[in-house]
């Protein structure tokens, strides 16, 4: 016998409005937004059974076989104030698995995918309700934070329902759909719901930085840009050119590190760094090195300048001003980190959907507090060589660049310029194009993996 458990739904489609009594027999059905503080309210309060389940996908889905008793068990064993699945996915006729991730300390960004279907414990989520908050955005995404601070959040790896998906946009449409301006209030109260939390659990810092003397050391140029590159044929000397082209008052280089490329990649570099005594062509001897390992050949190197700005080998920076705007910034901001603003192009440079990037989430009051609920800071980035020297790049060719977002926050102001610096190409071979569920998740494990680290290193500052 099915178990008679609340099923909480909202924005179904007018088919599964019709047929929702068919499909679940069994279960009592009330609309409301569980987003909203007020829908939610709803729900917690009027709720008279041991658990609940919040659906959050216009179309409902199919149970599998003793799927809700199995949750329930689980719930029970474990003392879980919440129980997710994974689940099968059903697009264009094509069904395929859809895993996810397991909760930790560090998934605490707003759009972690736990699934449509959450399995809530009714006394856990009436125990931590804040019902004189405001949200009409951020409830459910604040109660599941509150939930965490006294309750496991388990991850049940069973796929054990179906799901119609309609939403066919790629990875990266999903990634960066929080930068749309009609999203800004959703953000603004997501920040607050993270702050409060962050708070609660000893790991928020105020936005009191540590100095940091920018005319330390002596250095051969102001500024070094850095390439880390290995079979880039197609895109490598339009990266090369946009640095070749910057105008400056101030000496700079550019450093290549070439990860022993094989498609002629590296003949097109040495054949640039002949003519132009800037480019200075790095091929490592270690052959395990990611895109951060890359990056501590450069910025080790001692022909590397005062600032590294960063350049990927697939992109090209916006106009010929955007070393001097970086390096000015430096100083009129006074900080040890720096990141621009990009604009998402195709390979031919054209601008593509969600278009400009400009992390405007960041502020100079709660950006450090703010940077664990986002998956990226923006670009292009810069740093204070020294200072980067004194961190170094985590070994990686994914996050690295985020890690040091976190660890620079943690200590310095990042400084941020909102013109568009730099455009971002996105194309069949790069790295970042539209992601499978399996590579997806085990980034999004590994950013979690660095709040993780991060909420743990700022818990100790404050202890």
């Amino acid at each position: 016998m099915v178990p008679k458990i609340n099923f909480y739904y909202t924005g179904l489609s007018e088919a599964d409005q019709a047929h929702k009594t068919q499909a679940f027999p069994c279960m009592i059905h009330a609309e409301a937004n569980p987003h909203s503080v007020k829908g939610l309210k709803i729900i917690i309060q009027t709720n008279d059974e041991k658990y609940f389940i919040l659906f959050t996908n216009p179309n409902l889905p199919v149970i599998g076989q003793f799927a809700l008793e199995r949750m329930i068990q689980v719930a029970e064993d474990s003392g879980a104030g919440m129980v997710y699945t994974d689940f099968h996915e059903v697009k264009k006729d094509t069904r395929k698995v859809h895993p996810v991730n397991d909760y930790q300390t560090g998934s605490i960004r707003d759009d972690f995918d736990f699934g449509p279907l959450l399995l809530v414990n009714t006394e856990a989520a009436k125990k931590v309700f804040q019902e004189n908050t405001k949200y009409e955005y951020a409830a459910l995404y604040d109660l599941r934070l509150r939930i965490s601070q006294q309750y496991p959040l388990i991850h049940l790896n069973e796929y054990l329902y179906t799901l119609e998906e309609n939403d066919l946009r790629n990875s990266d449409e999903k990634m960066f759909a929080y930068v749309d301006p009609k999203n800004r209030a959703v953000q603004l109260e997501m920040e607050q719901a993270c702050t409060e939390h962050l708070k609660t659990i000893g790991a928020y810092l105020p936005p009191v930085f540590e100095n940091i003397d920018l005319s330390e050391g002596t250095f051969p140029v102001e500024a070094s840009v850095i390439i880390p590159v290995r079979n880039r044929i197609r895109t490598v000397k339009d990266a090369i050119d946009s640095v070749l082209n910057q105008r400056t008052d101030f000496a700079f280089n550019l450093i290549i590190i070439d990860n022993h490329s094989t498609d002629g990649t590296t003949e097109a570099i040495a054949e640039k760094a002949s003519k132009d005594k800037r480019i200075i062509h790095l091929i490592p001897q270690r052959e395990d090195l990611g895109i951060g390992g890359c990056w501590n050949e450069g910025v080790q190197h001692s022909l590397c300048g005062r600032f590294a700005v960063q350049l990927d080998s697939d992109d090209v920076y916006s106009d010929e001003n955007t070393l001097s705007h970086i390096v000015k910034a430096f100083y009129v901001q006074h900080c040890a980190m720096l990141v621009g603003s990009y604009r998402m192009c195709n390979f031919d440079l054209q601008t593509i959907p969600p278009g400009i990037i400009d992390h405007k989430e960041w502020t100079p009051e709660n950006g450090r507090n703010n940077a664990l609920r986002i998956n990226g800071l923006g670009a292009p980035r810069a740093f204070f060589t020294p200072a980067l020297r004194s961190i170094k790049v985590p070994n990686t060719s994914y996050g690295e660049d985020y890690a040091l977002g976190l660890q620079f926050s943690r200590k310095w102001q990042i400084g941020r310029i909102y013109d568009v610096l730099y455009l971002c190409r996105r194309w069949d071979d790069n790295s970042d194009a539209a992601l499978d569920i399996t590579k997806l998740n085990a980034n999004n494990a590994y950013k979690d993996k660095l709040r993780s680290i991060e909420i743990a290193a700022r818990q100790n500052i404050n202890c």
